[in-house]
């Protein structure tokens, strides 16, 4: 992030922003980007209107539209109701909002955000998530997260970095695919292992059987069971039907995906110590 917005010089390479080098024209690649970093840059001796209409001069925004432009971030980021209020009276999650009102000033075709829901409420996550899937209807929008449920929630494409390497690219679905292989359904019986496996291998399309016996008393077993199918199908209604005709009642019925969590540790792992240097 930091060598993206021209806050670190790169070691090799280049960036270009808008066709701008952005070392080489910092001014006119920096015209393309909002930037939020991770602990927002606000003046909290500031307003927070006064703040806006500081950083709004800043980014070369006129005099005459330098009102409308703050008026517009700060009814976008909801912040309208503090706008009289010092910046360091203000709660972590609306410094938050003042900090994101920043870099939407002028409304830049990049938009960098740096872990931008750290120490909000779940209220507040909710809120600036929506507000990044708008954002992103006619904005590039680029976030890094530790917070992988953050990541699958509000991205349609992710890059996973370990070690300063890139070691995956793609959309959420496809990266899920490509650690599950195959469909899968989680189910627990109240019969035995061996009924489960039974009834199962009568089903056509199932491609493994993964049997765990977890009984919850003597006379009452239940049996949890993985299932992996053929790719494109789903016997959720086979398996159903199957254990119906068996007598053999179906506590549980699932479809079982592989998480962002799982994906980024198969991806991480071997590289050593993991717990800053991967990233999303």
């Amino acid at each position: 992030m930091n060598m993206m917005t021209g806050y670190l010089g790169v070691t090799e390479g280049e960036i270009l922003i808008d066709g701008h080098d952005i070392l080489k024209e910092p001014e006119e690649a920096k015209k393309h980007i909002g930037y939020l970093p991770e602990i927002p840059p606000v003046y909290t001796d500031m307003l927070v209107s006064e703040y806006l209409e500081f950083a709004a001069e800043l980014k070369g925004i006129t005099r005459k539209g330098r009102e409308n432009a703050v008026n517009e971030v700060m009814k976008l980021t909801r912040i309208l109701d503090v706008q009289s209020r010092m910046i360091k009276n203000l709660s972590k999650g609306y410094r938050q909002r003042v900090g994101l009102a920043q870099a939407l000033l002028g409304f830049p075709d990049i938009i960098i955000l740096d872990e931008p829901t750290v120490g909000l409420d779940p209220k507040q996550i909710i809120e600036i998530r929506e507000l990044i899937r708008s954002l992103a209807k006619k904005h590039t929008v680029i976030l890094s997260s530790h917070i992988l449920a953050e990541v699958q929630e509000v991205c349609d494409y992710i890059m996973i970095i370990s070690k300063g390497k890139l070691v995956a690219s793609d959309t959420p679905a496809n990266l899920e695919r490509l650690m599950n292989g195959s469909e899968s359904v989680r189910i627990e019986a109240k019969a035995e292992p061996a009924e489960v496996r039974n009834i199962l291998r009568a089903i056509p399309g199932i491609k493994k059987i993964t049997v765990e016996d977890t009984p919850v008393n003597l006379d009452e077993p239940l049996t949890e069971a993985r299932i992996e199918l053929q790719e494109g199908l789903d016997l959720r209604e086979d398996i159903f039907f199957a254990f119906a005709e068996k007598r053999c009642p179906l506590v549980t019925l699932k479809t079982e995906k592989v998480s962002l969590e799982d994906v980024f540790m198969e991806l991480t792992q071997g590289e050593g110590e993991k717990t800053d240097d991967g990233n999303l």
